[in-house]
């Protein structure tokens, strides 16, 4: 309860959508090796969870009745429930993790330790160290007196002791980072028969512990894994003699020192090594170090080999190419981009349709001598960007570039500054953000000179220009030259340019400034319709829904009839079916092979029906301290393709799960005379062309 709004707290929500990824993990019609996946994806969405939220309610406990008001309840009283919830979570996320291991034994692959190993793996192993990972670790000696090294976010260790029985002689301790930024966390072993046997690289140290301590006199060696999650709170400096970059620099450079937040550590480890621990990296009983198994840092389960058939894995896709667009192969007789847009918006879908669409657009954009210039936002970008070269050879055809670079992107910052370094040294024009917002928007416009005339080509879309992430993350990308939207996308470049020019939006819904008031006043539409008796309804799709003044509104456009459609992937902050408050509001969330990006607004307008998609979440910071773009579909075949697909995500009832005020993830009941997985259904329905 947050006043008088009936709400979820955003941090419960979160644990209650990363269960969700667990129970994936969980499900026995998940091919087994993707099952090991989700385990990992669970474990990488729980460190990031402690790097952020966790590691803030650390930092306002101290002042509970002013952050009460942001966090729902007393910060320290949802520490305690978070606690609780996650070691409730490690408990279960033990239990999956057996259950797989003893499953991936039935298709003969086995994990071992270091005490399964018989001989001739033993001589393998031995080699594998001696040559692969003894030059990579550095062990460290640790005692009572002497400093502890600094443990690294996002590292797993070793925290290794040289035990002594005889009572006069003192245990040694040391301490390994296991090295998995340059080394496998998995080793494959020599085939045996038609069996696989797999060790950690963990144990693999474990094994090989005597060859690295052999100078050192003990009588047994214990070794246990831990591991240590900082803030992740990215501290800009005040200085103002220095420029935005080299702020952000320094800052990347402090995160990497940040305080802890969370212990993790073998529930077996010796209480002498634990109580060790915990003093050398000031860690008091209150800061509740978590229990756990054997292996910590699981997000390296993601990168879990396969080496099984092909019936552990998903069958992958083939993206498709979009029948109205080149098609990438000979483009003699095809029609260019800007042919195809003279004609008709295009909208991609992905990761159902190919994203190569994008770079080959830009590509063609760069060497066309009609092509005056090229502005285009950037949040997150892949390592080996061919977004970026695409600018980078655009700027060296002469074409005026402009690149809106984010750099405060939470976990990309480092690989911003390396682009927008890049693109600034060949001579296109960078702009670093916009101070105090974040440029969230996902946008380009190509600015073409067709005889007398001036055209514009805009993309607007709900997911990074990121080849890597376009292929596991459905998203959508609208391509049109309709003036309607181009004039108002160069409005928004105008601003990023010059933070004084907010400019007006009749069609493109524009936050700060403008994104909460327009839809207040669309969903304020709905409820007049309702009110005449006349058809009313909203749908939304979303990753998150927390904003509590959105949510008040859902809740008056219930209470007066509107019926509401929620289809949210992650926090969802709103309860949904409560009687005289939300009973004409039903919520869904999917969590399935692909994870559900794209967000999409439908109004139903009196039968006028409104679609939007949109690069924002309904949550304050997406409202109030970010620069985002929802952009309206005025094509009626493209908004025939959206709905089709919002009909099939509705009708899911193989993956998705009903989120109520208990949280309980239960999955929707099937009718078990149609099975509706959606992601797998809108792939046919794309590749069947009955909707492009």
């Amino acid at each position: 309860m947050k006043g008088n709004i009936v709400l979820i707290n955003r941090e419960l929500s979160w644990l209650a959508f990363n269960e969700r990824v667990l129970q994936e993990a969980e499900d026995k019609t998940v091919p087994l090796i993707e099952r090991v996946k989700f385990l990992g994806i669970f474990s990488n969405n729980r460190d990031e969870f402690f790097r952020v939220r966790v590691a803030t309610l650390k930092r306002i406990v101290k002042f509970p009745k002013k952050t009460e008001r942001f966090t729902g309840e007393n910060p320290e009283r949802l520490l305690t429930k978070i606690q609780k919830l996650v070691i409730e979570q490690q408990i279960k996320f033990e239990q999956v993790y057996q259950r797989i291991i003893r499953e991936l034994g039935q298709h003969n692959i086995f994990i071992i330790d270091e005490k399964q190993v018989n001989k001739e793996q033993g001589a393998y192993i031995k080699k594998y160290f001696h040559e692969t990972v003894l030059p990579a670790i550095f062990p460290i000696m640790v005692d009572k007196t002497s400093s502890f090294p600094f443990l690294k976010d996002k590292s797993g260790y070793l925290i290794i002791k040289l035990g002594r029985r005889q009572a006069i002689k003192k245990n040694k301790y040391a301490l390994i980072e296991i090295p998995t930024d340059t080394i496998s966390r998995f080793v494959v072993l020599p085939k045996e028969r038609d069996k696989t046997y797999i060790i950690l690289l963990d144990d693999v140290i474990r094994y090989c512990l005597e060859d690295v301590f052999n100078n050192f006199a003990h009588d047994y060696i214990e070794a246990y894994n831990i591991k240590l999650t900082r803030d992740a709170e990215l501290d800009i400096d005040s200085d103002l003699t220095k420029s935005f970059v080299e702020k952000i620099s320094k800052g990347l450079k402090a995160r990497k020192k940040g305080q802890p937040v969370r212990l993790v550590y073998d529930s077996q480890i010796a209480p002498d090594m634990l109580a060790l621990v915990m003093k050398k990296i000031k860690l008091g009983k209150e800061d509740n170090p978590i229990p756990g198994g054997r292996y910590h840092n699981f997000k390296d389960f993601i990168s879990f080999p396969n080496v099984g058939g092909a019936n552990l894995v998903y069958k992958k896709i083939i993206p498709l190419k979009h029948p109205d667009l080149p098609n990438g192969q000979s483009l003699k007789d095809q029609p260019s981009f800007f042919d195809v847009l003279k004609k008709k918006d295009v909208l991609l879908t992905y990761p159902y349709q190919t994203f190569d669409h994008i770079i080959d657009l830009l590509r063609e954009a760069s060497i066309d001598p009609k092509v005056q210039s090229i502005k285009i936002t950037l949040y997150r970008v892949a390592k080996n960007s061919n977004i970026v070269k695409a600018l980078i050879n655009a700027v060296k055809n002469g074409k005026d570039v402009t690149a809106v670079v984010e750099l405060q992107a939470r976990f990309d910052e480092e690989a911003n500054l390396y682009w927008a370094n890049k693109l600034h040294e060949e001579g296109a024009k960078v702009i670093y953000g916009v101070p105090g917002l974040k440029v969230h928007s996902k946008m380009f416009l190509i600015t073409r000179k067709e005889g007398s005339k001036v055209v514009e080509y805009a993309h607007i879309g709900t997911g990074n220009f990121n080849r890597d992430t376009a292929g596991i993350y459905t998203d959508y990308s609208l391509l049109t030259l309709d003036t309607r939207i181009t004039e108002e996308v160069a409005r928004v470049f105008s601003f990023y340019a010059d933070n004084l020019k907010i400019g007006e939006y009749k069609h493109l819904l524009v936050a700060p400034f403008f994104m909460r008031k327009h839809i207040t006043q669309l969903i304020n539409k709905e409820i007049q319709y309702a009110r005449k008796g006349k058809p009313a309804s909203i749908i939304l799709k979303l990753n998150n829904l927390v904003d509590p003044e959105m949510i008040k509104k859902l809740y008056e456009a219930s209470s007066e009839g509107v019926k509401i459609k929620l289809i949210v992937r992650g926090i969802c902050s709103l309860v949904a079916g409560v009687k005289g408050l939300s009973d004409n509001i039903e919520a869904i969330s999917i969590v399935d092979k692909f994870l559900e990006h794209s967000r999409v607004f439908i109004f139903c307008n009196g039968g006028d029906e409104k679609y939007f998609i949109s690069s924002a979440d309904w949550m304050g910071r997406n409202f109030d301290f970010r620069s985002e773009v929802a952009v309206p579909i005025y094509s009626a075949e493209i908004k025939q393709q959206i709905q089709a697909m919002i009909d099939l995500l509705w009708a899911d009832n193989v993956k998705a799960r009903v989120l109520g005020s208990e949280q309980k993830n239960e999955y929707r009941k099937k009718d078990h005379k149609r099975k509706v997985r959606a992601q797998e259904l809108i792939y046919n329905l794309l590749n069947s062309k009955k909707i492009k």
